[in-house]
């Protein structure tokens, strides 16, 4: 079977290598990274992730079965749509469905009509009225820009003059048209999770529990990040609150989707808030799998992982049973490049993979790429070191120890990653 990759960064490279640990699959990553270029049964094709149009060309050419897409950017531009026409099976939904993530005014609007739970909020598309609401409301406070902002568009406002620095930055252009409007939300308390969960439109299922960690400093403090670590399964979502999560968020949101006439097929992810009273609460829904939630989760799933997706795309969900896991439990840390998330170099050589990699951890590539046969920085977030255990301690401890083994100008990664399930002493 012939699977086509769509994207360059940690989770596509966790997919594609999660898809060759069946022998009978061959993986083309469009356009990979230094990682993917490295795996069995899979090659890079140097293509924009863009390109529909070349992408389609070579899924026809090849006799490819299946396109997964990763990153969320070609979802919502449409590119599910576009290869559907020319009747290649894509993992991914429409243009129409990715507006779950594209807006989060529209997603927003769909909890509401769904009656999912979720903090109550407010619509803004100028300056003006948007600072007289949160003057009303008061701090703490969530300020969102409404479009795709790579994970930075969300500040939490724990001071009025915060909340409106933050308004200011949004309808400035800081985040371009995806600024235009903003949605300022009730701040919600309590413990943050992940849940990914994949769809056919029909049938949803969810994957194991993770908890992210997405600021970038130590103590969960300073800027928002696309994430620096993660576990799973997180114990904060217990099997009662998964149940209900199942009833309340998934079933419900699947459900609104449909009856607008919109038959969602890939990973509908759910990031929630568990409440102190154990509510989940839905912060927001992604049309993709999470990074680096799938560093941590894809390596516990048991089972044919490309007939699973396929299943998704062939409306056959139903039919394919329940998931099998490892019995284990998994930690993934980040490595960055000094100065994300803001400025930062590129083109460092990185060395030491083949050491961290020999002290029994995955090493998952974010944002690398091959230069003269030299292995190069190439984005914020560079690796992601990801350990399998039977406890936290083990695992995090493995992760760590492979992570001493990295090197590059620069190199930053947070040292609590998981601390809410360490033992401070081990």
């Amino acid at each position: 079977m012939k699977v086509l990759v769509v994207g360059n960064g940690g989770r596509e490279h966790a997919i594609a290598w999660r898809l060759v640990q069946d022998a009978s699959v061959q993986v083309v990553c469009v356009p990979g990274n230094g990682g993917t270029a490295t795996l069995p049964n899979c090659q890079n094709l140097a293509l924009n992730q863009d390109d529909f149009e070349g992408i389609a060309r070579f899924c026809t050419v090849n006799n490819v079965h299946l396109v997964v897409v990763g990153p969320e950017i070609p979802l919502a531009a449409g590119i599910t749509d576009f290869l559907q026409r020319k009747n290649i099976k894509v993992f991914g939904p429409s243009q129409e469905g990715a507006q779950i993530e594209a807006s989060k005014a529209w997603a927003k609007e769909l909890m509401v009509a769904a009656n999912i739970p979720t903090s109550k909020s407010a619509v803004f598309t100028d300056l003006a009225s948007a600072k007289s609401y949160v003057e009303a409301e008061g701090a703490p406070i969530v300020i969102k820009a409404d479009g795709l902002a790579a994970g930075k568009g969300v500040t939490v406002a724990t001071t009025v003059a915060e909340a409106i620095a933050a308004l200011e930055n949004c309808f400035s252009g800081a985040f371009g048209s995806a600024g235009a409007q903003v949605v300022i939300e009730e701040c919600l308390f309590g413990e943050e999770a992940s849940v990914l969960a994949l769809t056919d439109g029909e049938t949803i299922v969810p994957l194991l529990p993770a908890q992210d960690h997405k600021r970038i400093g130590e103590g969960d403090t300073g800027e928002n990040t696309g994430g620096m670590g993660v576990y799973a399964p997180a114990p904060v979502a217990t099997p009662e609150i998964m149940a209900q999560v199942q009833v309340q968020v998934l079933e419900p949101a699947i459900a609104e989707l449909k009856r607008r006439g919109i038959q969602f097929c890939g990973v509908l992810y759910a990031g929630l808030m568990i409440t102190p009273t154990g509510e989940a609460k839905v912060i927001e829904f992604n049309c993709r799998f999470g990074d680096p939630e799938t560093q941590a989760v894809l390596p516990l799933l048991e089972g044919p992982f490309h007939k699973l997706l396929l299943a998704c795309a062939e409306g056959k969900l139903a039919d394919f049973g329940p998931l099998a896991w490892k019995s284990a439990v998994s930690a993934c840390v980040v490595a960055a490049s000094g100065g994300y998330p803001g400025a930062y170099k590129k083109g460092l050589p990185i060395t030491g993979i083949p050491e961290a990699q020999s002290k029994g951890s995955l090493v998952f590539h974010a944002g690398t790429t091959q230069k003269k046969d030299v292995l190069v920085s190439d984005g914020g977030r560079v690796l992601g070191v990801t350990a399998i255990a039977p406890s936290f301690d083990e695992a995090f401890g493995q992760a760590y120890e492979a992570m001493k083994s990295i090197e590059f100008e620069g190199l930053y990664y947070r040292r609590d990653i998981g601390h809410r399930v360490r033992n401070p002493q081990a």
